[in-house]
């Protein structure tokens, strides 16, 4: 058995035991985790309060919700990585609809001249067309073009977070840029 495999058992052990309750394993699993988790979430954020607030988040969700992890799915630590992941992307989420509703409002408050109002309405409808291709992809390549080209993670990185091959993630990549390509070119 490989190092990698003794050390993702034991975080599969102590993620069963937190899942009973145990709360010195929740406490091993905390001080194990705790550096990937809080890496995962600064490399999206780049926040470091931010992602230590979220960090707190994930781990109040781990705890609640150990019982609901399938090793048949994949590793602990993947799952929680995920975990860590899906947080973090609420949290940009959040934040980019907020600067939406920033930048609605100040458009409604432009009092420029009508050529960069036609400028920003135009990049807006860029932005919107970019959304909707974004949106029309397969959920399997949006994500990994999300990981890779939004998030600024390697392809190496995505594959290990998604738990799947890197040649996966590669395919993924080009085959949902292509498609992104005829997307933009038929809008």
């Amino acid at each position: 058995m490989s190092a990698n495999a003794v050390v993702t058992e034991i975080e599969a052990r102590l993620l069963q035991g937190a899942a009973t309750g145990d709360i010195a394993a929740f406490s091993e699993l905390y001080n194990r985790m705790s550096p990937r988790i809080l890496g995962l979430i600064v490399r999206i954020l780049r926040d470091r309060a931010q992602s230590e607030e979220v960090a707190q988040d994930v781990f109040l969700e781990i705890w609640q919700q150990a019982a609901r992890f399938d090793p048949a799915r994949g590793s602990a630590v993947g799952w929680m990585l995920r975990t860590a992941h899906n947080r973090a992307v609420d949290r940009v989420r959040a934040s980019e609809a907020s600067t939406a509703r920033d930048w609605r409002q100040g458009i409604r408050e432009l009092n420029n001249s009508q050529d960069s109002t036609d400028e920003v309405v135009s990049l807006r409808l860029q932005s919107v067309k970019i959304a909707e291709a974004m949106d029309a992809l397969p959920e399997l390549q949006r994500q990994a073009i999300d990981l890779t080209h939004l998030q600024g993670l390697t392809q190496t990185a995505a594959a290990e977070l998604l738990s799947v091959p890197l040649g996966t993630v590669k395919t993924r990549v080009r085959t949902g840029l292509a498609r992104l390509r005829k997307e933009l070119e038929a809008a």
